[in-house]
């Protein structure tokens, strides 16, 4: 049996589908959603099975919440940052780096990481930050600034963050690593939304808040590098994320196609999926979700072979386009699913515009992905950056 069905038979999934109403209604954390994942053993899913996890790869992660979303997209989501951040982990532990296994062997006992980077008007997200991160004179840092979009937030038991360190005369650089909860470690409730309200995504203000030396993971420069923990970031991010957009999008077609099936035409007297339109609609989402998946795979199964050092037939090392190759795989999928779940929409009818239908709730939980890094923006500066370089820059 494959991981994914393993962790989430049927029923399990029937029931995390039964509560996503309330919790988008009520605008609340699925608090016994993450009690069945923490039972299932999820927490642990990428942890190496030397240290207590299920030893999952990164491809099998992908998998594991394609088919969450198709049930909770909002918990997929959430649970989508500890698994960004136990992803980045595995490859940065798998290419050598020693504080890697902390963070892994945590997750295996249990211990729910989220994921505080995102910052307001941070454009360079990974590799920059307003966060100021102060000496303490121990090899740590107290670090001040706000962090936004913070899922988990109710919830984490540690957080990775990031900060800049003013070295005087020397070149700036940035600190990565896990705080606890604490009185200098804020979180706001502040998360009303538009979809994924039981993300509680909400705002975390941190002031001084200690980041003692044995939590530092590492230490880069400013600006883009292939340090792995940050570099495991980004792409488990970029590619998970696709995953859940396009597991939100799946579930669409599903239900579109049970609505098909049962949905008649008085005017014409033929059942829906009869209907040269409908059936038209419905197979172009299924056909831009069946490409995102293929991507997604790739890049995920190049992703595992880098930190394992596998090489065959289909696996490829994308060498300086590793990011652009993760940005642009998570805005053609995000895209793509939000077009699929509107074919369904178009073909399923009026009825599905009222709020009592799932299809209402998935037509907003998947616009999310529209705000999530990479943008649109982002990703097309990023490709005309590598096909023409950088504005102005001397041709001759």
């Amino acid at each position: 049996m494959s991981i994914e069905h393993e962790l989430f038979p049927e029923d399990l999934l029937a029931t995390f589908r039964d509560r996503a109403p309330g919790h988008d209604r009520d605008n609340t954390f699925p608090e016994q959603d993450l009690a069945d994942l923490r039972a299932a053993g999820y927490l642990g899913l990428l942890a190496p099975a030397d240290l207590g996890g299920r030893g999952a790869s990164l491809l099998e992660a992908g998998r594991v919440q394609r088919r969450l979303a198709q049930a909770a997209p909002a918990t997929a989501l959430a649970m989508n940052m500890h698994l960004v951040v136990t992803g980045a982990a595995l490859h940065a532990h798998r290419l050598g780096v020693q504080a890697a296994r902390t963070i892994l062997a945590e997750a295996a006992q249990g211990t729910l990481f989220a994921f505080g980077i995102s910052e307001a008007g941070n454009e360079a997200m990974l590799f920059d930050s307003s966060t100021v991160a102060e000496d303490d004179g121990a090899g740590g840092h107290r670090l001040s600034g706000t962090k936004i979009f913070t899922s988990l937030a109710p919830v984490w038991d540690r957080l990775v963050v990031h900060g800049r360190v003013d070295r005087g005369e020397e070149e700036p650089e940035l600190v990565f690593g896990t705080l606890e909860r604490s009185e200098q470690v804020e979180v706001k409730n502040d998360w009303d939304t538009h979809g994924m309200r039981g993300t509680q995504s909400r705002t975390t203000r941190l002031h001084g808040a200690h980041l003692p030396a044995e939590r530092v993971i590492t230490r880069t420069p400013i600006g883009p590098n292939r340090d792995p923990f940050p570099m495991g970031i980004f792409g488990v991010f970029e590619l998970l994320l696709a995953s859940v957009y396009i597991g939100i999008a799946e579930r669409a077609v599903t239900v579109g196609c049970e609505i098909a099936r049962t949905r008649r035409s008085v005017t014409r007297g033929l059942v829906h999926a009869d209907d040269p339109d409908i059936r038209r609609r419905l197979a172009e989402a299924a056909i831009g979700i069946d490409g995102s998946v293929l991507q997604i795979e790739a890049v995920l199964a190049d992703l595992d072979a880098l930190g394992t050092g596998e090489t065959g037939p289909g696996l490829t090392d994308h060498g300086a386009r590793w990011f652009l190759q993760f940005s642009g795989v998570k805005h053609r999928s995000t895209e793509a699913a939000i077009a699929a779940v509107d074919q369904v929409l178009r073909a399923s009818g009026g009825a599905h515009f009222f709020r009592r239908s799932e299809l209402e709730r998935l037509s907003r939980d998947v616009r999310a992905g529209l705000y999530h890094p990479s943008d649109a923006e982002s990703v097309q500066a990023s490709y005309a950056r590598a096909l023409l370089g950088e504005i102005g820059e001397d041709r001759g």
